[in-house]
């Protein structure tokens, strides 16, 4: 007796198409097939539309529109060498201080048709060389940075990955590639001195705890020790910290320690408007009066510092001007052109308020 072998029936094309999305989306081919297209003249629709004809533009549009098809650009940057991503690293996206910055270099950026991405590293180095090799590993066009304190084994990779990058949010003689900020080093002892000219006999410094708000802190605090005008017995015990990622709360909570541990407090410096914030707050729940009993100066010129009560006395930086200018010279490199000036300060200013 003959055997009989038992043949499937071939799949049809639908559910080969069903198959190929449950497991791996939507294809050009799927979208020049709906479309009744070549795979070649479906992806000149998408990336050289000029080379097609209107007809087959609207029938590739179309079948895109119906089946949520999404370009793949990583092969197409492939080809270009080109990602049209820049990647910006921040220490913290709840804090509205690097918003701004972002926001200009996101403009900038998208005037000639590049995206942003951006990645949150925290205050630790070694999660920002974790997030550096993910980001270098997927070649963006460029890298913003924040800050300039990065870990060797960062800076020789950022050094060696041949991508643009630029540090913003301070300024060094030594950047991995290029620079756009200002001297945190510079900002303390302008600020001691203005509340000395401000009458000021007894000041402290509440601050945050990560690199650059200490640096701003110190500054203050050695400043105005040698103009004489701390309020405890060293520039050291002039000081509260608090941790990096601070809050209203966090400030109030600071400045009742600190005015516990120096009564005769009459000046403060803050590491934020967001702590400055706090600070007045707790003052005037125990009947401090600002300023005439105590001189209150934040740090960032946030939207908030001209309505607060009394309004904020704070340091401002352009941070509208980091963000664009570090765009261009992101959109230079890329362009291949030199870039004359590898660090620009933006430099800084106090603003007077009713707060000092």
């Amino acid at each position: 007796m003959k055997s009989r072998v038992k043949t499937q029936p071939s799949a049809s094309p639908a559910s080969t198409r069903k198959s190929r999305r449950a497991h791996g989306g939507v294809t050009l081919q799927d979208v020049a097939r709906l479309a009744g297209v070549s795979p070649i003249t479906a992806s000149r629709a998408i990336n050289q539309p000029d080379v097609v004809s209107e007809d087959a533009r609207e029938r590739v549009q179309r079948a895109i529109r119906q089946t949520g098809y999404t370009p793949n650009l990583l092969a197409g940057s492939l080809a270009s060498s080109r990602s049209r991503l820049v990647a910006v690293v921040v220490p913290t996206l709840t804090g509205p201080m690097f918003m701004e910055t972002i926001q200009a270099l996101t403009e900038r950026l998208a005037e000639v048709g590049y995206q942003v991405i951006i990645g949150q590293s925290g205050y630790d180095n070694a999660r920002e060389d974790e997030l550096l090799n993910a980001i270098i590993g997927r070649r963006p066009d460029g890298i913003v940075l924040t800050g300039v304190a990065h870990s060797a084994k960062g800076r020789v990779r950022l050094a060696g990955a041949g991508i643009p990058v630029v540090e913003t949010w301070d300024f060094i003689p030594t950047p991995i590639d290029m620079l756009v900020g200002f001297s945190h080093d510079s900002i303390g002892p302008e600020v001691a001195a203005f509340l000395r000219q401000r009458g000021c006999k007894r000041v402290a410094v509440l601050s945050a705890d990560d690199e650059r708000a200490v640096r701003r802190a110190k500054s203050f605090a050695a400043a105005a020790h040698a103009l004489r005008i701390t309020a405890g017995k060293t520039a050291n015990s002039s000081c509260e910290w608090l941790p990096a990622l601070t809050s209203l709360g966090v400030g109030r909570r600071g400045f009742a320690a600190l005015f516990e541990r120096l009564p005769k407090l009459d000046g403060v410096f803050c590491s934020s408007d967001v702590v400055a914030q706090g600070v007045l707050a707790e003052a005037q729940a125990r009947g401090l009066r600002v300023p005439e009993d105590l001189a209150v100066v934040g740090f960032g010129d946030l939207a908030f510092a001209p309505d607060l009560h009394p309004p904020l006395t704070t340091v401002r930086v352009d941070a509208n001007e980091m963000g664009r200018i570090a765009g261009d010279l992101i959109l230079k490199r890329v362009a291949g052109e030199s870039v004359k000036t590898r660090l620009v300060d933006v430099g800084f200013s106090i603003v007077e308020r009713g707060s000092a």
